[in-house]
């Protein structure tokens, strides 16, 4: 309805024009109500018409449309993964790798419960017997945790930190000169002996087996433990809380393969896990500080990982032909425990992580 205004000089009477006021606006509240009332026959106050305008946005909803994503308060499996992403990743690793290491634990090659052994490759069954629970485990988690939380986009950021190279040539030349040389100076103050030098067929094999490692462990560990884990650790936790908590699962996920000749069996006692265990803790302080200095390089990282690997595979017996696998053990705990006292010290605690320029926002997700 129209109010239309007085022409000329005619007189108005007193209350007309808030009365038409009153009028119009109560005409609006009515047309309103109108168009909500109407449209296809359904009345939009009641119970089962919202249910059918519901379903109806659903059906017009994308698969890129973020409406489709669990957020932390919805129910079912992706809602858990959304609240807990964490607690699934660490638990489907273990329960992944496990149950694809305990046929090599029961063969001829670990408790010989079932008699048949796995065939060795390059002269090691590692390659069929341990290096499949290892790819099942933590970077296929890491995988499926992401796809199911954060889809395409997260699954883009993954491989963009994976294939981060560019962190500057001196991290490289530091990490391949500084596992060697921290692991020959750690056995010869351990055992006073001195080191014979290599040989040129172990440095000539020597960047091939780090390569053979980087696509062995070091994909199949590194993804999970480092890349997925820790940024979310450091979030909640902080960088030493963090580095603890993941140095403790990532020694004990590798407990079923001391019942394997992987770990030495049936020559193993309890001193031996538990002393992995020690040297994993200690030596994931090193890999925290390097992720975080070095923008969180994921390369970088796994080339850490795997020059330990690496030197004990093909240089150390070499160096040191008169000591046992078990003094080199030890070498490996006495480094990882000085270097991880060096950084906390230097670091004040820090390990590497930039200090924000406001507090740390609270992380939706709990473990």
């Amino acid at each position: 309805m129209n109010i239309q205004a007085p022409t000329g000089n005619e007189p108005r009477p007193s209350g007309t024009s808030r009365n038409d006021a009153r009028t119009s606006r109560n005409d609006t509240r009515t047309t309103r109500n109108d168009a909500r009332t109407s449209g296809e026959g359904r009345v939009g106050t009641s119970r089962e018409n919202k249910a059918d305008a519901s379903q109806y946005n659903r059906g017009r909803t994308s698969p890129e449309d973020p409406r489709r994503e669990a957020g932390p308060g919805s129910s079912g499996l992706r809602g858990s993964l959304h609240r807990r992403p964490l607690t699934w990743f660490f638990s489907l690793a273990f329960v992944l790798s496990w149950l694809a290491w305990t046929p090599y634990a029961l063969s001829e090659n670990g408790l010989g419960v079932w008699h048949f052994a796995y065939p060795a490759i390059g002269g090691t069954t590692q390659l069929l017997g341990v290096l499949p629970g290892a790819y099942l485990g933590p970077i296929v988690s890491a995988l499926l945790v992401t796809g199911m939380t954060e889809g395409r986009r997260g699954l883009r950021a993954w491989r963009d930190r994976m294939t981060k190279f560019r962190v500057g040539w001196r991290w490289y030349l530091v990490v391949l000169l500084s596992v060697p040389v921290a692991l020959t100076l750690a056995t010869a103050a351990l055992t006073g002996r001195s080191p014979v030098p290599p040989s040129v067929a172990v440095l000539a094999a020597y960047l091939p087996g780090l390569l053979l490692q980087m696509i062995t462990t070091g994909l199949a560990e590194e993804p999970g433990w480092r890349e997925f884990a820790m940024p979310r650790m450091q979030r909640r936790y902080g960088p030493v809380a963090a580095t603890l908590i993941v140095g403790v699962l990532w020694g004990a996920w590798h407990l079923p393969l001391f019942l394997t000749e992987w770990g030495g069996w049936p020559d193993v006692t309890a001193v031996k896990p538990l002393e992995f265990m020690a040297t994993a803790i200690a030596f994931s302080f090193v890999m925290t500080w390097v992720f975080n200095r070095s923008g969180e390089s994921m390369p970088l990282v796994m080339l850490l990982h795997t020059s330990i690997n690496n030197f004990f595979s093909l240089a150390w017996m070499g160096m040191f032909p008169s000591l046992s696998s078990a003094q080199g053990t030890h070498a490996f705990l006495l480094a990882s425990i000085a270097a991880a006292l060096i950084l906390l010290t230097t670091t004040r605690g820090r390990l590497g992580l930039p200090k924000p320029a406001q507090p740390l926002e609270t992380s939706r997700a709990h473990v």
